[in-house]
């Protein structure tokens, strides 16, 4: 297992956050790809929807299943990643770089906080993996 990046904060449910000049980037982890398989769609909010904390923002279906995707941070919605909307596959070759799915303007940047650091979604990962690395 590879470690998560480190300047980013995570989900239980595998999504992570990265904040930079005001707006989080959001997506979700190489595990969740992982466990998804292929990519094939993404339903995700409109530029300016207001998504909050923990709750579903969206879809993400892969030729195994459909799963919800739940915001990390509460805020409006300012950008969707074109790129992961039109090739999902993205997602699955680059989850922490140009696989990103969303940009959030934070309603309360200190939401943050309770997030995983990458250790401990690295150990949570662990857990679920069986230990295995």
């Amino acid at each position: 297992m590879t470690s998560s990046p480190k300047d980013r904060r995570y989900t239980k449910e595998h999504e992570w956050a990265r904040l930079g000049d005001g707006e989080a980037m959001v997506g979700i982890t190489d595990f969740a790809q992982e466990q998804l398989g292929d990519l094939v769609y993404f339903d995700l909010p409109e530029p300016g929807a207001q998504v909050r904390q923990h709750a579903k923002l969206g879809e993400v279906e892969s030729v195994k299943a459909v799963s919800e995707i739940y915001a990390p941070l509460s805020g409006e919605v300012i950008e969707v990643n074109q790129k992961a909307m039109d090739s999902p596959e993205l997602v699955n070759q680059d989850p922490y770089g140009e696989g990103w799915l969303l940009k959030v303007r934070p309603a309360d940047a200190s939401e943050m906080d309770s997030l995983l650091s990458a250790e401990d979604y690295d150990a949570l990962v662990a857990t679920a993996e069986g230990g295995q690395h």
